[in-house]
């Protein structure tokens, strides 16, 4: 690669927090090309967000430049620039316009106070001399190209009004609205669905092609690098364990750790499984529906709008010992029947939801209250998607898995922290970790906290709420072993939700597709995967991204074959009940029934 055609070269990166500790990114060395997409892969904590936030002077509190250089060479002809010496104005004068960054979680970058045309005019107001109808103007330019269907009512939303993937784009339209040589984006699809993943990577790759910008891919999943990524860098604790183009890194690994990533990243099946048999049924649903009322406005509380079905008529039968997982895009209901099943929220009437313990009793789940209402949620318990935010920051380890224990009323003081230790053994961590404070673990470590205190009163069936979605892969692949081997152990039935159909490809027995509130198909695992009958299971398998470069993923026929972007959400984040053509719902013949 010659001096001309590199836009980056970062020469013996590194950085350190505490004086005197080894550094967390030690001698980091790589190059980027113009036009070109670099993928830098690793477990969490491998240093790859900091590795983008150095470049862009952004290092969080504590942490400190220790060394090396970040030579940037400007697509304009402009002198060559070291961005780790330049002081903070002029690094700032770069940064957001010429080099700019697309974070990994947009409802926490994104300001909840401020519409998103002013945030991305922003952008422009600080790095360039537009007057201010230009900017508007760009603005709602920048809009239309990301894929908004409505530009003018994306300038006035607040972020809380959009859904998740409209949250990406808005967060795309800011990093790219100045149109900059270098694109950082930090792990952009991590808790988006495969479709609207294949939609947002299609974005990128498309506005890269349109502007000549260079992408750094910052991303655990090597799936998308194997779709997206012309070279890769592979990092373990700040080190760089191999680097190269992406069909020679990901097809013939070199290092040990590379091989480790390789083989932990989830694959579709290629062969049938037959699944676990039973014929015990633990919960049957019938004709479950939700509809939410319309909005209420004005000063009297009138309603406006239209009221949102939320979920319509699903219906499955889960055996004990069994696990069904529920999978669909955002929006499709998954989490709403969740809550539904544990009624945290009120089913319209005329659903039958009934529940059959170990004793054998038969109970209707919608006519449950009080004490009987609190038995069944003892029995029935659910592993939340995020548990840094379902684990309190205030209260201890010791505290966290006693506390359910101690509100049934079992075991004293002294059994519940001896039952708190058992159970963090069951989930493979040390009782020593009891004193502590959810901050003080890592994500998969705090997974395994919530899981066990779902274990905490021995319950039968666990609902999980796409409990891997923010892990990297050999994480996740743990966090899935784990859910296998207490299943095996504790005879466990599970529901497992997810949006991504490799995660749940081992794990489950049958799968429900859900999409637009209805299970569209539903069925055995291996004749799901290996004979999808409704075109939008097939499109989800299709959008699976793989971590081989022989099944590269075209983006672009993903993208729409998953239609155009969701309409605009309705109150309370559920979208309007408006869907492109895929998501039609196909007549009762198409939908597959469970054996």
């Amino acid at each position: 690669m010659t001096t001309s055609q590199q836009a980056l070269l970062v020469d013996g990166l590194t950085v350190g927090f505490d004086a005197g500790a080894p550094p967390v990114i030690d001698g980091l060395g790589f190059s980027v090309a113009r036009r070109e997409t670099l993928a830098i892969v690793g477990e969490s904590g491998s240093g790859k967000t900091l590795t983008g936030r150095a470049l862009m002077g952004i290092l969080p509190r504590g942490a400190r430049l220790l060394g090396g250089r970040a030579l940037y060479r400007p697509g304009d002809g402009g002198p060559e620039v070291d961005l780790l010496a330049l002081r903070r104005s002029a690094l700032r004068r770069l940064c957001g316009g010429r080099i700019a960054m697309v974070f990994q979680e947009p409802m926490s970058a994104l300001s909840p106070l401020h519409t998103v045309g002013a945030q991305v005019a922003e952008v422009l107001a600080l790095h360039t001399d537009l007057p201010a109808a230009a900017i508007h103007a760009r603005c709602l330019a920048t809009f239309a190209e990301v894929g908004f269907p409505d530009p003018e009512r994306a300038w006035r939303a607040y972020p809380f009004e959009l859904s998740g993937g409209l949250r990406q784009r808005a967060m795309i339209a800011m990093a790219v609205v100045a149109e900059p040589d270098i694109l950082i984006a930090d792990e952009p699809t991590t808790a988006l669905d495969v479709t609207t993943q294949a939609q947002v990577l299609d974005l990128l790759k498309t506005l890269q092609r349109r502007h000549g910008q260079s992408l750094i891919l910052i991303t655990h999943d090597l799936g998308v690098v194997a779709s997206m990524a012309d070279r890769v860098v592979v990092l373990r604790q700040g080190r760089l364990m191999e680097a190269g183009p992406v069909a020679d890194v990901l097809a013939a690994p070199g290092h040990a750790y590379t091989r480790a990533l390789v083989a932990a990243a989830p694959h579709l099946p290629e062969g049938a499984s037959a699944g676990r048999s039973a014929a015990d049924p633990i919960l049957q649903v019938e004709g479950l529906n939700k509809t939410f009322p319309a909005r209420r406005a004005g000063f009297f509380g009138q309603r406006s709008g239209t009221a949102i079905a939320a979920v319509r008529d699903v219906s499955f039968t889960l055996h004990r010992g069994q696990t069904l997982a529920i999978v669909g895009e955002s929006g499709s209901g998954k989490s709403t029947v969740a809550r539904l099943l544990l009624r945290a929220e009120i089913a319209d009437p005329g659903a039958q939801v009934v529940f059959r313990g170990r004793d054998g009793a038969a109970v209707d789940v919608a006519a449950l209250g009080g004490a009987g209402l609190k038995a069944f949620r003892a029995r029935v318990q659910l592993v939340f998607q995020d548990p840094f935010s379902a684990l309190s920051p205030r209260m201890r380890i010791a505290e966290i898995l006693s506390e359910p224990l101690a509100i049934h009323g079992r075991l004293n003081a002294r059994a519940r922290r001896d039952r708190a230790a058992e159970l963090l053994r069951q989930v493979g961590l040390s009782a020593e970790h009891l004193g502590r404070y959810p901050h003080a673990f890592s994500g998969g470590q705090r997974q395994r906290i919530a899981i066990a205190r779902a274990l905490a009163l021995d319950p039968e069936l666990l609902i999980c709420d796409e409990p891997t979605s923010a892990l990297d892969a050999s994480v996740q692949l743990q966090i899935l072993d784990l859910f296998k081997r207490l299943r095996d152990e504790l005879g466990l039935s599970y529901i497992f939700i997810s949006h991504d159909l490799a995660v749940v490809a081992d794990l489950a027995d049958h799968v429900a597709v859900m999409r637009a509130g209805r299970i569209v198909e539903q069925g055995p695992v291996a004749a799901l995967f290996h004979d999808p009958v409704h075109p939008y299971t097939r499109a989800l398998i299709a959008a699976s991204p793989e971590p081989d470069p022989g099944k590269r993923l075209d983006l672009a026929a993903v993208a729409r074959g998953a239609g155009a972007p969701q309409d605009w959400p309705a109150p309370f984040g559920y979208r309007d009940d408006t869907a492109p053509p895929l998501t039609e719902i196909a007549p009762a013949h198409f939908v597959r029934l469970a054996a």
